[in-house]
């Protein structure tokens, strides 16, 4: 842009120092300036413009300059990338210890080792004490290159010192410091603790916890071996990563960029800290798998399986045999069992045989020696006496008749014979008389016999009975200590066990059918005390004379009870005041009989019975239906009126 010399730029006019305010003109509407100073690009390229001194060159060079400015004001994070990445070239980095003199010692040197070696590398290596080698120099320009020197390294040891006395610094550089990561992967058997030994002390370093334990020898015990591996599977390493950070952060353009660095180096100081963990889990990995000692653990523990699980199918075996051999032991014994039965069966029917053998000797010596006797008619015995006496008397009997009649005749003979028969008789009396009094004896026990029968007979379960059952076996489900007994306690019947047992088998897996309950309920009951009262009542009304056929059949106790009701139902009051029934008024008299055979009808025909009462008041001779319900509203009331007396 050209000067023009004949153009006077605004500047601070007098008019303004003194606060008089002027009116100037632009490409906007007038304004009022006041103590401000008129400056800026824009004031001036608009005063050119109205001056007439526009010039494209200018307004190009702005455009220009606008697009620059836009674009170096406006950063994105693409651009950081390529921005604050540290020299990978540069200067290397010195070693602290060499410059203090701890290079021998290096990580494991102490702080008062520092602190005094660093005196006296200070004292030894101050400019002031180097000044003689100043003198040695002959040139100034070869004096101020020693001069430079002997400073920079007193500044090294300075800085040396000043890293390694401060922990934090330390520990970052000891992480830095050179370090052999290498980790032995395979090796002999006899070379296990000289080649993973060194390597697990070289890592020892990192450890937060500084009692790190020994790998040990062959005959190290097992509980250390396994508190050595334990110890390294959870090692926690204090080593620093800062070589990993690839962005300075003294370099960072704005916050945001450092930020943006913090990010990355971040990412990059988990991904080398992940790297170590994985490094050091190989090592320990590698000297698990080969350790002899863990070896030789494995092997005892297979073998001991091996043991137990051969232990284990013998005592099976030995298991099968033993239950073999006692089947075996069981069939011999029931074998050897049969085998005696039979010899005794064999051995009784020898003996049976011969007795049936030596009895008809017997029989056949008696009808010889009686032959005599029998001929000449004796006494008036008979073959037939003969014959009684050999089908009546034992084989001991007929011998001793027998002896008796050897070497006798005649009359002697005769004689013995009758004694036998009549000895034979008395006893056939004897044994009659005891069999009468035998039956006799059964008779009278078959008298009590219903008795005892009553008393063993199961009793019939009533409806209250069903019902606790029910709710007791809700009540005390599967699985109650004691449970029959204790439901037989909460039904309060003394019901046995048995007795609850087939009760839940039958009676409650039973369906009502109440379509003959009806049916069931006449022929179980009693006529002598449901219907021969009422009948008895009017045979003494109307007399002997006029007994019916019904009445007789009552009396008889064979009542057909629904020809008997429907006659009762059939009659006229008149009809039955002169047939000797009471009239209505006489009827709500209830005897004892009837008020019970009316608990027993209700009980039999529950609520939801169909023509409940027309089946109670048929079970009920002599009596109506509105009697019946006139009746059990009555008892209700008494019964309630006990109640609230009580």
């Amino acid at each position: 842009m050209t000067v023009q010399a004949n153009l006077r730029l605004l500047t601070y006019s007098q008019e303004i120092i003194d606060g008089q305010p002027i009116y100037v003109s632009s490409n906007s509407l007038p304004v009022k300036a006041l103590n401000y100073e008129p400056a800026g690009h824009a004031f001036h390229d608009v005063v050119l413009k109205l001056l007439g001194y526009e010039d494209n060159e200018v307004s190009d060079d702005n455009e220009q300059t606008a697009e620059d400015a836009e674009r170096k004001y406006a950063p994105s994070f693409d651009s950081y990338s390529s921005k604050g990445k540290k020299k990978s070239g540069g200067s290397t980095q010195q070693d602290h210890y060499a410059l203090l003199g701890l290079s021998h010692l290096r990580y494991l040197a102490t702080e008062e080792q520092i602190r005094k070696s660093y005196r006296e590398t200070a004292l030894k290596y101050h400019p002031d004490k180097q000044a003689a080698l100043l003198l040695a120099e002959e040139t100034e320009a070869a004096k101020q290159a020693k001069k430079d020197e002997i400073e920079s390294h007193f500044k090294s040891i300075q800085e040396a010192y000043e890293v390694l006395i401060d922990p934090v610094k330390r520990r970052i550089y000891d992480s830095t410091d050179e370090f052999d990561d290498e980790i032995p992967t395979d090796c002999a058997v006899q070379d296990f603790f000289t080649v993973f030994g060194p390597a697990f002390m070289r890592n020892g370093r990192w450890s937060v916890n500084q009692s790190v334990p020994s790998l040990g020898d062959d005959k190290t015990p097992l509980k250390e071996v396994d508190d050595f591996y334990n110890f390294w599977y959870t090692f926690k390493s204090w080593r620093e990563f800062p070589h990993a950070d690839e962005f300075d952060l003294e370099q960072a353009e704005s916050r945001d960029h450092k930020r943006w660095m913090e990010r990355q180096n971040a990412k990059l100081t988990e991904k080398a800290r992940k790297e170590e963990n994985a490094r050091i889990r190989t090592l320990v990995d590698n000297a698990y798998k080969r350790d002899p000692r863990i070896q030789r653990r494995k092997e005892e523990e297979k073998a001991e399986k091996q043991r137990k699980k051969e232990a284990k199918f013998l005592a099976k075996k030995l298991q099968e045999e033993e239950a073999i051999r006692l089947a075996e032991e069981e069939k011999r014994r029931k074998e050897e069992e049969e085998k005696r039965a039979a010899q005794v069966a064999q051995q009784q029917k020898k003996v049976k045989e011969k007795e049936k053998k030596l009895l008809r000797k017997e029989r056949s010596r008696l009808r010889t020696l009686s032959g005599p006797v029998i001929s000449q008619s004796l006494l008036d015995l008979s073959e037939e006496n003969v014959e009684n006496l050999c089908s009546s008397l034992d084989i001991e009997q007929l011998r001793n008749i027998c002896d008796k009649m050897e070497g006798k005749t005649g009359m002697e003979l005769a004689k013995v014979l009758w004694d036998a028969q009549e000895s034979s008789h008395s006893d056939r009396k004897h044994q009659e008389c005891n069999k009468t009094a035998q039956q006799n004896g059964s008779t009278a026990a078959n008298v009590t016999i219903p008795l005892s029968n009553l008393q063993k007979k199961e009793r019939p379960w009533s409806k209250d009975e069903i019902e606790l059952l029910r709710k007791g076996m809700l009540k005390y489900p599967k699985g109650t200590s004691r449970r029959w007994e204790v439901i037989s306690d909460y039904i309060g019947t003394q019901r046995s066990v048995e007795e609850i047992l087939k009760a839940t088998k039958t009676i409650l897996l039973q369906k009502p059918d109440s379509a003959k309950a009806f049916d069931s309920f006449l022929e179980k009951r009693k006529p002598a005390q449901a219907i021969a009262s009422p009948l008895s009542t009017r045979e003494e009304l109307v007399g002997e004379s006029s007994k019916k056929p019904e009445d007789n059949v009552a009396i008889n106790g064979n009542l057909d009870v629904p020809s008997v009701v429907q006659n009762v139902n059939n009659q006229t009051p008149s009809d039955s005041s002169a047939n000797g029934i009471p009239s209505t008024s006489e009827q709500d008299d209830w005897s004892a009989i009837q008020e019970r055979a009316l608990v027993q009808a209700l009980k039999t025909f529950p609520k939801e019975t169909s023509q409940r009462w027309e089946r109670v008041a048929a079970a009920i001779p002599g009596k109506t239906v509105n009697q019946c319900k006139k009746k059990f509203t009555s008892m209700k009331e008494s019964f309630r009126n006990k109640k609230n007396a009580a």
